[in-house]
């Protein structure tokens, strides 16, 4: 099994990054995928979970209408895309693929929102 993110970075308050979360491994339309996130000092927080069939979302209300989610079901990935960022989006963003029996997570992506 791999799950490898991708996509952090240093960015303006304001600004726009886009996660990939790679696959591979396991029956990805099988899987709900979330991205998780954990700031320092701060438990690891569900950003916005997806279901594999059907693509039904569920969003931390604190970045609903900023943030968009996408899965691609041939090539195994998610994307996330985050804009107007604000500094309290800095965290390790991690991806998670769950099915009922097991949960797999990749090693995370730093994003910084900073001027």
């Amino acid at each position: 099994v791999r799950i490898a993110e991708s996509g952090g970075n240093l960015v303006q308050p304001g600004g726009s990054l886009r996660l990939s979360c790679k696959t591979d491994g396991f029956p990805f339309r099988s899987y709900v995928i979330s991205w998780y996130r954990q700031a320092p000092g701060k438990e690891r927080e569900l950003v916005v979970s997806i279901s594999g069939l059907h693509s039904d979302t569920n969003w931390l209300d604190s970045v609903k209408g900023r943030f968009t989610v996408s899965r691609d079901n041939v090539e195994n990935t998610v994307a996330l895309q985050m804009n107007s960022l604000k500094p309290e989006d800095t965290a390790v963003y991690y991806c998670n693929a769950r099915s009922h029996s097991y949960s797999y997570w990749g090693q995370g992506t730093q994003v910084t929102v900073s001027s």
